[in-house]
């Protein structure tokens, strides 16, 4: 049953990560490329989970908790970077 479980968390992952790359080029607004950024990183997780359920091992638990961490502040980092840009796009417009 694990075994079969993490199969389908594998693929769904790379799903995950293949739908994010096409965002990544295609996506029009840079909030959208945010989130898909953060969906790598989502993936990512989920790989280390999967691994650490394959192999037995937990180090790979540790990995994919030290990623969501830095994944969570450097998503925050570039919500406000956009904001702030958009917040002085909007300024400039002003008359």
């Amino acid at each position: 049953m694990i075994a079969w479980a993490t199969t389908a968390l594998v693929v769904f992952s790379l799903l995950a990560l293949a739908l994010a790359s096409v965002r990544i080029v295609v996506g029009p607004t840079n909030a959208d490329r945010i989130v898909a950024l953060d969906i790598f990183l989502a993936a990512g997780v989920a790989l280390g989970v999967a691994a650490s359920l394959l192999t037995a091992r937990t180090v790979f638990l540790d990995v994919a908790i030290g990623l969501a961490l830095v994944g969570f502040v450097g998503t925050i980092g570039w919500a406000r970077l956009v904001q702030k840009a958009d917040s002085d796009n909007a300024q400039e417009d002003r008359p």
